[in-house]
This record gives structure tokens, C-alpha cells and sequence, in this order.
């Protein structure tokens, strides 16, 4: 298994009277064998001395799963703009940001879970945590405090990818079978990155449009439609997110949108901003961005 280490050299920031120097720093490793269709990696993180602020957490096709060290995450979500603080969370499949409230300093471990891992490892459907975020002990209530203590004591990053190992194959059910028309379903918008035509799919697979979408949205708690929004809007932001930095309507037209306005609107619902307001605003890369969505091959 290979690791990858980064560590970006950024200026100090001048809090009152004392300078602290600023550390941005990630380092990947796969997660274990067994646990790739489930979870493909692990980061960890270390953000300190940034400016203090907020970070929208984008919607995806994954499943957040966090743990926080030193100071707990304190995040806003859903229409109703919840706000609470969590050591260890799970964020299901959603439709809007969350907003990540921080001081500047952030230090903890990222997990993109497939939405089949949500049963798989969890215990519970995607559909139940959909667009919202939930303390991690409410699904595994007897095993979250060992896993937040044994992360935060550790002494090095590899020290904490055996601790998510060894944990994660414990919580593992492998008698886990999803149905194999929704996960069909599931492969053919994943593969298409959302521009899979719904009705092509359903006569693919055999099935009625309303039927299938009906288990989609029961197995995932999002639409088909919703869900190939979701995956066109991120594969859009992740272009954006290249140092070429294609045009607007170059990366509307690579997704699959009518036009570039067309893409406009996606972007304010599932942003909260169009993307040159994101672009410009955006500055701590946490949550979704530093992940591979796909298990390695």
C-alpha cells in the first residue's frame, strides 16, 4: 500500500499579537483489501494558523465520515440550518451544503463511504442518513468512544491507519447484499457521472421508470434524478478545481448540461453560491475535496 504525504508551506497568520505559522497538510493510505467497495482510502489532516471561517461541504456520492481531533467539528445543515459540534460524525447523501464553522485550526481523519458501506459498516441504510449529519454513536453507539480515543492518542498517521483497519473489518457485516437492480442502477449514473439517461437505464434493466426509481430512492434516500445531479455537480466542481482551470462553459458542456446556465442553477442549490463566487470564496479544502470517490483497482 502506498502512502502519500503533502505537506504545503503557507504564511503565517497574525492572530492579536502572536504570529502562528501556518501548516495545510494531508496524507492519504488506502484502506484495506477487504474494505474497498466500501472505502477506498483514508486522510488525515492538519489545518492550522488559516484564517478563521466556513467551508461548504459539498453534496456527493459518498458518505462523510469523520473523526476530529483536538477540537470537535462544528457544522450547520440542512433547511432548517442545524447547528451542533461533533468528535465523530457520518453525513449522509444530500442536496445541500453543510457549513463547516472553524477557528482556523482543523485536525482529524475523512472517510468517503460508498452508500453501500452505510449498512455494510454502519448498520443502517444511506436512505436513513440522507441529507443529514448525525453523531456517529447514534448508528454505533457501544463502539464510537474506543474509536475517537484510540485515533486521538495515537502517535503518527500509520499508527491510525491500523487503528481504522482493525476497527472498520470488526464493524464489517459481510452478509450484506444490496439488491442487484438498484446497484445497477447505481453503477450505470456512477460510471456516466450522472448523464446515463433514467428511462434507458430502467428499460436496461427490465424494470418500470417508477419502480425502480421507487427502490433507488428507498435504498438511497435521494431521486435518481436528484442523485445524477448530485454526480454531475461534482464532477463539474472537481474540473473547476484543476490548475488548467477549464472555462465555465467548457465544463458544462463536459458534464452533460444544456448550458452554461443550465449548470449556474445546480450550482447555487447544491454550492449555495454559483461557481465564481465558490471559486473565489473557497479556501480550506476539507470534507469531500482531497478524496477519491472510487475504490482503487
Amino acid at each position: 500500500m502506498i502512502e502519500v504525504w503533502g505537506k504545503a508551506p503557507v504564511p503565517g497568520v497574525l492572530y492579536g499579537f502572536e504570529m502562528v505559522a501556518a501548516v495545510n497538510e494531508f496524507v492519504s493510505r488506502a484502506a484495506h483489501p477487504r474494505l474497498w467497495p466500501f472505502v477506498s482510502q483514508y486522510t488525515g489532516y492538519r489545518i492550522e494558523g488559516a484564517a478563521p471561517g466556513t467551508h461548504a461541504g459539498l453534496p456527493s456520492r459518498s458518505l462523510t465520515f469523520i473523526v476530529a481531533f483536538e477540537d470537535p467539528l462544528d457544522i450547520e445543515h440542512g433547511s432548517s440550518q442545524v447547528r451542533d459540534t461533533y468528535w465523530a460524525m457520518v453525513g449522509g447523501l444530500h442536496r445541500a451544503p453543510a457549513f463547516v464553522h472553524h477557528n482556523g485550526r482543523q485536525i482529524g481523519i475523512q472517510l468517503e463511504v460508498a452508500p453501500r458501506g452505510a449498512m455494510a459498516l454502519f448498520g443502517v441504510s444511506a436512505a436513513a442518513l440522507a441529507n443529514d449529519v448525525v453523531q456517529l454513536d447514534q448508528v454505533i453507539s457501544s463502539r464510537t468512544p474506543e474509536l475517537v480515543e484510540r485515533l486521538s492518542t495515537a502517535q503518527s498517521w500509520p499508527a491510525r491507519w491500523v487503528v481504522l483497519d482493525e476497527t472498520l473489518l470488526g464493524w464489517l457485516r459481510d452478509d450484506y447484499a444490496p439488491r442487484s437492480e438498484v446497484e445497477s442502477m447505481w453503477s450505470l449514473l456512477d460510471e456516466s457521472h450522472g448523464c446515463r439517461s433514467i428511462d434507458q437505464i430502467a428499460v436496461d434493466l427490465g424494470w418500470s421508470r417508477r419502480h425502480l426509481s421507487k427502490h433507488f430512492t428507498s435504498t438511497f434516500g435521494l431521486t435518481p434524478k436528484t442523485m445524477a445531479r448530485v454526480m454531475r455537480f461534482e464532477r463539474a466542481q472537481r474540473l473547476l478545481r484543476l490548475p488548467t482551470r477549464p472555462s465555465l462553459a467548457s465544463v458544462a458542456h463536459v458534464c452533460g448540461y444544456a448550458d452554461q446556465a443550465h449548470m449556474t442553477r445546480d450550482w447555487r442549490e447544491f454550492a449555495g453560491s454559483p461557481p465564481t463566487e465558490w471559486m473565489t470564496d473557497e479556501t480550506i479544502p476539507i470534507l469531500q475535496d482531497s478524496v477519491s470517490p472510487s475504490p482503487p483497482h
